[in-house]
């Protein structure tokens, strides 16, 4: 319930709008994502892996990682690393803007925090919606890409953030 208050308090302090697709009553067809940018694409995650979304702030950087782990910060007495997913998806460093955020959620059991260009807007989609990765993606090492859904004039890229990391860069961010 917590939860829900404090990513509904985010939703309206960043003015995000939240858009109704699907069945909006029957949470067993549909389901609510959070969208986001990165670099020239769109995607989205299952809200309830959302635990909140902050302005970027003071990173502290890490010695000796790799260049996706941006380093650690300490939200409210606890220690989060912080992993920059445009350069986990080989994308080039961006300047920060004022548009760019940090999600903390959690991945694999552990609470990290992703760098993203910008947060979107929550949607519910019909799982009907969601069509599988093209074949020109799948195996090739992507299996965190779990489907596409077309909307009005828009790709939004479906993210597994349990697959985002690969198992030993899970064992690294422990470490932290």
């Amino acid at each position: 319930m917590l939860r829900k208050r404090i990513l509904s308090a985010t939703i309206q302090d960043f003015g995000l709008e939240s858009t109704g697709s699907g069945a909006p009553g029957d949470s067993a067809n549909s389901m609510q994502l959070v969208s986001f940018r990165l670099a020239q694409e769109e995607y989205g995650i299952e809200i309830t892996r959302v635990q909140e979304i902050i302005l970027m702030g003071e990173i502290t950087r890490v010695p000796q990682t790799p260049d996706f782990i941006k380093g650690l910060i300490n939200l409210r007495n606890t220690v989060i690393p912080i992993v920059d997913l445009r350069r986990r998806f080989g994308q080039p460093e961006e300047k920060m803007t004022d548009e760019t955020r940090i999600m903390v959620m959690n991945v694999s059991g552990k609470t990290i925090g992703i760098i993203v260009d910008a947060v979107s807007e929550v949607l519910r989609i019909g799982k009907d919606q969601i069509a599988p990765p093209p074949p020109t993606v799948a195996g090739l090492d992507r299996d965190y890409l779990t489907g596409l859904v077309k909307l009005e004039k828009r790709l939004l890229i479906l993210l597994d953030m349990d697959k985002i990391l690969t198992n030993g860069e899970s064992v690294l961010i422990e470490s932290l």
